[in-house]
């Protein structure tokens, strides 16, 4: 399951777990004008991990879904 809701300045996606036990913490995705976070709740550290991509570094990362291993640079995002 999942929500999506428009902020002011950002699109947020929270990805809930609904699989068999045990099961994880929400994924929280918030997409700004300049980059993308995502965030996750961490029971053992009892802190919230952040990650920051650039658009570069999201647009590569779903290239790379759909290509086999190997090394790759693709051309800079059209704005």
């Amino acid at each position: 399951m999942f929500t999506i809701e428009h902020d002011f300045d950002a699109t947020v996606v929270t990805i809930v777990d609904e699989g068999e036990a045990p099961l994880l913490e929400d994924v929280i995705i918030s997409a700004f004008a300049e980059c993308v976070t995502v965030e996750q709740y961490d029971p053992r550290t009892d802190s919230t991990q952040k990650i920051t991509l650039s658009l570069q570094q999201l647009h590569d990362l779903g290239a790379a879904l759909d290509l086999p291993e190997g090394a790759y640079r693709l051309s800079p995002v059209e704005e």
